[in-house]
């Protein structure tokens, strides 16, 4: 089995990894802004990845660090990592977030990471479009993942949030929506509320 995580909204409850660097930046106002034009369907994951990559011109390791340490993550992602690998499956994050923050999710155990790929801090320039993730790349990550393992796709269970994660949990029959939009928990096997990923984990293979 493969167990596939989406990072905001889902393991960070109530927030995201840009909102949580924007904090620490001093640039809530900025980033709210770009939400809201990528809400309203005015710029698309590329753009919005184009616009902090301007806005963070300078961001450093340490700022970052900074940032992971003060996100609201849910509680148990390491017992949940853990418990995955002794059942002998595997745990993978998939992500639009930058990958200078998702990569430091490495520390609770994944065994894989794919976020947008940014230039190297401190983002002296602008990030490749190819190279940001868009919702339908959560698909054919998976897939290159399910190949690796020779898993099918009855054999991967997704755990998500929003509208980010409909073109996965449409493939899927095995979803677990998490704090999860309206639209995503109607297309959803399991749904949870609450701040412990360990008891949405447990509740949905428990039943």
């Amino acid at each position: 089995m493969l167990h596939v995580f989406d990072l905001d909204g889902t393991l960070i409850h109530g927030s995201t990894a840009s909102l949580e660097i924007a904090k620490v930046t001093g640039t809530t106002v900025e980033l709210a802004e770009l939400e809201r034009s990528f809400g309203a369907g005015k710029i698309g994951t590329r753009q919005f990845a184009h616009a902090i990559g301007q806005l963070w011109r300078g961001l450093s390791h340490e700022t970052v660090e900074q940032a992971m340490h003060g996100t609201p993550f849910l509680s148990g992602i390491a017992e949940v990592i853990q418990d995955i690998r002794a059942r002998g499956e595997r745990s993978a994050l998939i992500t639009m977030t930058p990958n200078f923050f998702a990569d430091r999710m490495s520390v609770f155990g994944f065994d894989h990471i794919a976020g947008s790929v940014f230039p190297a801090l401190p983002l002296a320039k602008d990030p490749n479009p190819e190279l940001i993730l868009v919702p339908e790349s959560k698909v054919s990550i998976t897939a290159t993942w399910l190949k690796l393992y020779g898993l099918s796709w009855s054999e991967c269970v997704a755990y998500g949030d929003s509208l980010s994660d409909l073109p996965l949990f449409a493939q899927l029959e095995n979803t677990i929506a998490i704090n999860a939009s309206e639209s995503l928990q109607a297309l959803s096997r399991h749904i949870y509320t609450g701040g412990s990923i360990w008891e949405a984990y447990t509740q949905a293979h428990t039943r």
